[in-house]
């Protein structure tokens, strides 16, 4: 009988979801490994869970590495939330990640041998994100063996970091030095902030206390255009200062920078989401192209944050379309329309619809912007179709529906109404194999539409997180 506590050696065979690897004991029993493992490492791993059909165990270390397995490069992987398959060789990240959406389809979905194509890699497999959010806190998290160490012995102060939180612990953050995902200029400019709120003690904002002052610090940069922002979200403006700040970055960065802002926000939470932005240098917004469109972003705008892999994810979804020339297409949850804009030049009319109305407004502009006169968008909440539903019809009902669903996927009541147009294909957009095989199996009930097949592509190298393209046809 296995005992919590208790350490144990096992061959992984198999991966498994929430990011765990699968052995299994010499009495038959599964066991389910948490941390950095590989398919055909033997581990060690110490047992935490006792369930009745299986074990859940957390990694202690490798006694035979996989051939699977490579060097992480990174000093933070295993412990930062960002990058958990750092020590994974790259095929073998592809390998996992159509694995994923096959396991979705297949066991929460209910569909019988999915058509799932491998997965489309990424040229880049670091240095690829045009954007990188980083919060501050006064906890520094504690490396393994800083712990035990007392404060005066410790490589960096205990009360100061900006970086990544550590997996389910929201109140401390990793003092990140560099991110391996990040371009060389955003970690300069990352630096550069670190070294000058450090130098000027300046108080970090607790979501306890309500009192502080820095918050979120948010780099994005265009890929296409080497246009780069530093958005500095504090809870008050302080012009002086951030006037010293400006000058800073302009000195380190060089011809680098494009813009900086100091977003403000009373909230009492910290995401990083400015409701008041103070310009100090240039527009105040940069410019990234996909494909031949080129967007306008600003410090709160939605961008895919792997530049190169937005456009083959762009040319999979026209791809899925099988656009005529002659189609009318809804393009649901669609942010600043960029999905929208790719189609419009396939297809005959595009009506996008959005909740927010920052985002409609974004979206018309970038349609003017590209002359794309057959470009509607509106402001549309899915899930109350009854009070939509006139002015649907007067636009006319779509031959084709294409849905991007935040990870959560879509409300019920909006997979219902997808039902009820009944368009002739439905293009499913997904950033989680779950929720896609939730909606899906929804679409598909009774009959009424059929998967016909799904394309993943890696937007995320170094990490468990997989986009996907699926096309399904009325029955």
């Amino acid at each position: 009988m296995a005992k919590k506590g208790e350490i144990v050696e096992v061959e992984i065979f198999d991966t498994a979801d929430k990011n765990r690897c699968v052995g299994t004991l010499p009495d038959g029993i599964r066991i389910f490994v948490e941390g950095p493992a590989a398919v055909g490492d033997v581990v060690r791993a110490q047992i935490i869970k006792i369930k009745k059909r299986y074990l859940v165990a957390r990694l202690t270390g490798v006694v035979l590495p996989s051939p699977r397995r490579t060097t992480s490069r990174c000093e933070y992987s295993g412990v930062c939330g960002g990058c958990k398959w750092q020590h994974l060789d790259y095929a073998e990240q592809v390998r996992i990640k159509r694995k994923q959406v096959v396991d979705a389809l297949e066991h929460l979905g209910g569909f019988e041998n999915p058509a799932v194509t491998d997965c489309i890699p990424a040229p880049e497999i670091y240095g690829y994100r045009n954007k990188i959010d980083m919060d501050f806190t006064d906890q520094r998290y504690l490396l393994p063996d800083e712990i035990k160490l007392p404060a005066e012995q410790l490589r960096k102060p205990a009360d100061f970091a900006l970086g990544f939180h550590a997996p389910g612990c929201f109140s401390k953050v990793i003092d990140i030095d560099h991110c391996d995902l990040a371009s060389e200029e955003m970690n300069l400019a990352v630096e550069t902030v670190r070294r000058f709120c450090r130098k000027h003690t300046l108080p970090v904002y607790s979501t306890f206390t309500h009192e502080g002052f820095l918050r979120n610090l948010v780099i994005r940069r265009g890929v296409r255009t080497g246009e780069l922002m530093v958005n500095l979200i504090t809870s008050t403006h302080e012009p002086a200062l951030m006037k010293e700040l400006a000058a800073g970055l302009r000195s380190t960065l060089d011809d680098k920078l494009t813009t900086f802002v100091n977003a403000i926000t009373a909230r009492k939470n910290l995401v990083a989401f400015g409701e008041q932005e103070f310009v100090m240098y240039g527009a105040g917004t940069i410019t990234d192209r996909l494909g031949e469109y080129t967007y306008r972003i600003s410090p709160n705008s939605f961008f895919q944050t792997n530049t190169v892999q937005a456009e083959k994810l762009y040319h999979e979804i026209l791809t899925a379309a099988e656009f005529t020339g002659t189609e009318t297409v809804y393009d649901l949850f669609c942010g600043t329309g960029s999905i929208a804009l790719f189609a419009s030049r396939h297809c005959a009319r595009v009506l996008g619809i959005e909740l927010v109305e920052s985002a409609v407004t974004d979206a018309q502009k970038n349609a003017a912007e590209h002359g794309a006169t057959n470009c509607e968008f509106r402001q549309m909440d899915l899930m109350h179709f009854g009070s939509i539903r006139t002015e649907l019809e007067n636009f006319g009902l779509p031959d084709v529906v294409i849905t991007d669903p935040p990870r959560a996927g879509m409300h019920a009541k909006a997979v219902a109404m997808l039902r009820e147009l009944a368009p002739p294909v439905i293009i499913y957009v997904s950033c989680n194999p779950a929720s896609l095989a939730r909606d899906g199996a929804l679409l598909c009930e009774n009959g009424l539409y059929k998967l016909v097949r799904t394309v993943p592509v890696d937007l995320f190298p170094q990490t468990n997180h997989v986009e996907s393209v699926a096309r399904f046809e009325i029955a």
